[in-house]
């Protein structure tokens, strides 16, 4: 699969776009980059069916998030509290930086 560079990172705020979850902000616990999806903190949670195990992990209901595609999520920015865009910005010392498109302010991961 392509895997393409992603520029949300974990720890963003991000907020959905479509899905059953639109609107909801939520943060990023985890990027998958081979598959292009991530996984946001109380989105998408499935219940999945687990069996007990003879370790002392007990069965029944578990609810957890599942993936989803980053085309379905948006960057917020904290400074002007909107969904944005990204543009990349290399400062003096060499060091990229990712710069609110609406409000010019970096973002800090």
């Amino acid at each position: 699969m392509n895997s393409e560079k992603s520029h949300i990172r974990r720890d963003d705020k991000v907020k959905v776009l479509t899905g059953k979850d639109r609107g909801k902000i939520g943060k990023v616990l985890k990027v998958i980059r081979k598959e292009n999806r991530v996984v946001v903190e109380n989105i998408n949670k499935v219940k999945r069916h687990q069996k007990p195990n003879f370790k002392n992990t007990q069965g029944g209901i578990i609810e957890a998030e599942a993936p989803i595609h980053l085309s379905n999520v948006q960057l917020m920015c904290n400074h002007c509290l909107n969904p944005i865009r990204i543009k990349m910005k290399v400062l003096e010392d060499g060091k990229k930086v990712r710069v609110c498109r609406k409000c010019n302010e970096t973002i800090e991961a």
